[in-house]
């Protein structure tokens, strides 16, 4: 069984690093700036800069690397959930964690998905910015984007504001090229203790999100002319 359906016709878009950073081709070849790449512009790296210091480079990029792999599987496991085909078989811990994690994200979070319209789907603003999605689906009867995440601890709301901005982005992306209407962000977070959190943004707030990404998109071509 699968979740899956084809219901757009949906483009392959093409990676290019430019100055280190990520972009991809939009459907007219021109190149465009990532969703992350405009929203690691001009951050405030202090807080993570200060861990690094804490816990020492090789122990952070340790962290950094496990935690990395690990997500990277759990997401494997949902991709072929969503597809209905085999999840990925492994004895080593990362694999076994990995497979629980993604039961947690299947039972808790997926019940409320009737349907997935793409996984892994690379989305494009022509002329603007460009981004790879975790999930289109419909959610509770209406079109979202959904966002898989692992953490190493329990989240507050306040935290996250970036994983709401930037499933904003995705749906303006996907409204403008498919003609779609979709205004809610689903981001489904498990711990790596097993801890489930899920978190909706619609309507107004929604709106506020998308508020401040077209903001930052302004803020990231004033600088970068």
């Amino acid at each position: 069984m699968t979740l899956l359906i084809d219901k757009f016709n949906y483009s392959h878009l093409k990676r290019k690093t430019i100055e280190g950073k990520r972009h991809y081709l939009d459907g007219n070849g021109q190149a465009v700036p990532s969703v992350t790449t405009i929203l690691s512009h001009g951050k405030d790296m202090t807080a993570i800069n200060n861990w690094k210091k804490r816990v020492g480079n090789a122990e952070a990029q340790r962290i950094v690397t496990e935690s990395a792999n690990l997500g990277t599987i759990t997401h494997k496991h949902l991709e072929c959930y969503i597809e209905g085909t085999e999840r990925p078989a492994g004895n080593n811990l990362i694999y076994k964690q990995a497979k629980e994690l993604s039961d947690v994200i299947i039972e808790q979070g997926m019940k409320e998905v009737e349907q997935v319209w793409a996984i892994e789907q690379g989305l494009c603003f022509p002329g603007l910015y460009a981004g790879t999605a975790d999930m289109v689906c419909q959610y509770k009867g209406k079109g979202a984007i959904g966002d898989f995440k692992t953490s190493r601890q329990i989240k507050k709301r306040e935290w996250i504001e970036d994983y709401f901005v930037q499933c904003a982005a995705y749906a303006l992306a996907h409204n403008e090229v498919y003609g779609t209407d979709i205004n809610t962000g689903l981001i489904f977070i498990v711990s790596h203790s097993g801890k489930y959190q899920e978190f909706v943004v619609e309507q107004s707030e929604f709106k506020h999100y998308t508020d401040i990404w077209l903001n930052k998109v302004e803020q990231y071509y004033n600088a970068t002319k």
